[in-house]
């Protein structure tokens, strides 16, 4: 029997490969930019961390987990998604101690039991960034502004930054109970999952797609309606400081968060590269979460970006695959030898070096140089040895000059790395 890739869980595959590097390269250097550090943290944690943590009545923990009993008893959750176990690392290891303001990414695979499409996949990987220790709505203008420009440093256009503000733990139950009021009336327009989600969480009922659902909640309230004073105070402190870093915004109060952990400020941010609107990124302030997994009173906000969606969306014309820098065609048991020699050379340098394995006649070599998109061949054949000079030919222009054997690994160095 022919065994295959888990339905839902992905090759990335060399030819691919590239446009994942230049995605998590870019996000390294921004991110580290603007005072992140990289964190790694497990695939699997304790199910308690994000069944209190994201909340019982959200699709994630009542549908979605991977979960399973290990041989101790104990249940595991392969993680959903990346804030919590963040803040479960943050407590644990008191990264407070040193400063109470931590400024973390993390990027990695996720896992959700959900049915595979295109750009959804039960293994998954994200890009995440948190800020744990600060309330102020500074770090929220600070969190949007590396958000967009990492965006654009991977070559993101058009893209429209939309805000919202969810209330606090004081404010958000009153919006809460003024929706289930509203939806309650209108529930025999709600499907089967959006009847049940009205009792347990009805600000999920925004991201159904069904169109009788999407009808009863076009006049529902808007969150914005209900906040506070003081959150009010905060969201207009974070619009006045986008303002500030020249961030256009528009205001979406039909915005929510259906994860149990989210307050005050909520974001998205949407790309019309291909003509219509795609979602690329979303996130926001989430000050409950700490005290639900630790007890600890710790602000924090942070976004998530799928990298499949973020990939798709990715300049067509730019090229993302790293060709050979140079082929030595070697034909000849001899030739064979000192192609093996140099290439090594090369490798040791970081130059990218191929050569054949076979010793294939030198036609074949040629056809195999050009096929990988090899910038440079190296003809090394049993005259030009004798003679201690051998011919390079750029493969773009198709022009060749003679280079002497005498200091070859420096010449090509030379060549390679400043053409």
């Amino acid at each position: 029997m022919e065994i295959k890739a888990i339905r839902g869980f992905n090759d990335i595959l060399p030819d691919e490969i590239g446009k994942w590097q230049f995605v998590e390269k870019t996000a390294r250097e921004v991110f580290e930019g603007f005072g992140f550090s990289e964190i790694r943290i497990p695939i699997a944690e304790r199910t308690e961390l994000f069944s209190r943590g994201i909340g019982e009545a959200t699709d994630i923990v009542e549908k979605e987990m991977y979960t399973f009993a290990d041989k101790s008893g104990n249940f595991l959750t392969l993680r959903p998604e990346a804030t919590a176990s963040m803040a479960r690392a943050y407590l644990e290891h008191q990264l407070y101690s040193f400063d109470p303001v931590a400024k973390l990414y993390c990027i990695g695979p996720m896992f959700r039991y959900e049915r595979p499409q295109k750009g959804r996949y039960r293994q998954f990987y994200q890009i995440d960034a948190e800020v744990f220790g600060v309330g102020n709505p500074v770090v929220d203008a600070e969190v949007i502004l590396m958000l967009i420009h990492f965006l654009k440093r991977v070559g993101l256009e058009k893209l429209e930054l939309q805000i919202n503000s969810l209330g606090c733990r004081d404010c958000r139950p009153r919006y809460r109970d003024g929706l289930k009021a509203y939806l309650t009336e209108k529930s025999f327009q709600l499907c089967e999952d959006c009847r049940r989600r009205l009792q347990a969480n009805p600000l999920r009922i925004f991201d159904c797609k069904v169109q009788t659902c999407q009808e009863a909640i076009a006049d529902a309230p808007k969150v914005i309606d209900f906040i506070c004073d003081e959150c009010d105070v905060h969201f207009n402190r974070v619009k006045e400081y986008l303002g500030m870093a020249d961030l256009d915004y528009i205001l979406n109060p039909r915005m929510v968060r259906g994860l149990d952990y989210y307050t005050r400020t909520a974001f998205e941010v949407v790309s019309y590269d291909l003509g219509s609107q795609n979602a690329v990124t979303g996130g926001g302030r989430y000050d409950n979460l700490f005290q639900e997994i630790g007890g600890l009173d710790v602000p924090g906000i942070g976004f998530a970006i799928g990298m499949e969606r973020l990939i798709s969306l990715l300049p067509k014309d730019k090229e993302f695959i790293r060709h050979p820098d140079l082929f030595i065609a070697a034909p000849g048991k001899e030739t064979h030898k000192e192609a093996y020699r140099l290439a090594n050379q090369l490798h040791i340098e970081g130059i990218r070096a191929e050569f054949d394995y076979e010793g294939k006649s030198l036609k074949s070599q040629m056809r195999r140089a050009d096929k990988l998109k090899a910038r440079y061949v190296l003809i090394l054949g049993e005259e030009e040895l004798k003679k201690g000079r051998v011919v390079l030919r750029n493969m773009e222009d198709k022009s060749q000059e003679e280079l002497p054997m005498d200091n070859l690994l420096n010449l090509l160095k030379s060549k390679i790395i400043h053409d």
